[in-house]
């Protein structure tokens, strides 16, 4: 096994455990979001945590399917795997983060 490919098995995981965790904590993960826990009481009422908290652990978790994916490659073709998984991962970060800057408006 390559360095690459444990990488790519281990930054699966990670994604996997805080997306389900996120999606399993009805609610009481939102705390952790960037932005959010500053707001004040009164602007939290407006959002519903129970659904902010399982919408961004699915996505956390299909995070996760990238590296696998990236993994699965690395295991025949070394190193493409890991940049395929990063560049990827890199694209869909940013993607949502122009998404929630917009939502956020």
């Amino acid at each position: 096994m390559n360095a690459y490919f444990l990488f790519d098995l281990g930054m699966a995981s990670i994604f996997f455990l805080t997306g389900l965790l996120f999606y399993i904590s009805n609610g009481k993960a939102a705390n952790l979001l960037t932005g959010y826990n500053m707001k004040s009481f009164e602007e939290r009422k407006k959002f519903d945590e129970n659904k902010m908290c399982k919408d961004y652990g699915k996505r956390i978790m299909f995070w996760a399917i990238l590296f696998l994916i990236g993994s699965g490659i690395d295991i025949k073709f070394t190193c493409y795997g890991f940049i395929f998984a990063c560049i990827s991962w890199s694209v869909m970060f940013i993607l949502f983060m122009i998404e929630r800057a917009k939502r956020e408006r």
